[in-house]
């Protein structure tokens, strides 16, 4: 593991996040990642579909510092409808494990009324320490 992770002991797991992390190094944060490509076009509408390009551009901006998600610390995940974000949980999880891996950064999930592009459903942001 790059960093360490804050979970007290007598505290239950937690399911696919870190209560905390701990890190030394050089820090790198991302702006609000959406669900449209490089291009900015959206190409589905589909929640799922929406993290997973969301995700995907959270770790191309990181690779421009030469940071991998294995460097992430925090993530804070924007939402528009979280039933929505808890029916897809499933497809979410299998997106999020091809793009992130294994790894849980301490996370946070907001529903917010709307995001600034109409069609986004999901916006992630994103900060992580590349070790020095």
């Amino acid at each position: 593991m790059v960093h360490e992770v804050l979970h007290p002991r007598n505290w239950k797991a937690t399911p696919g996040y870190s209560n905390g992390i701990a890190a030394t190094g050089r820090m790198v944060f991302t702006g609000g990642m959406i669900g449209w490509n490089g291009q900015q076009e959206f190409e589905t509408d589909d929640f799922a579909g929406q993290v997973r390009l969301a995700l995907q551009s959270v770790v191309a901006v990181l690779a421009e510092a030469g940071a991998r998600p294995e460097h992430l610390v925090r993530l804070t995940w924007y939402v528009t409808d979280k039933r929505e974000y808890l029916a897809a949980l499933k497809d979410i999880g299998q997106a999020y494990k091809e793009i992130i891996g294994r790894h849980y950064p301490a996370m946070a999930l907001v529903q917010v009324v709307a995001l600034v592009e109409d069609r986004a459903k999901v916006e992630i942001e994103a900060t992580a320490v590349i070790p020095a």
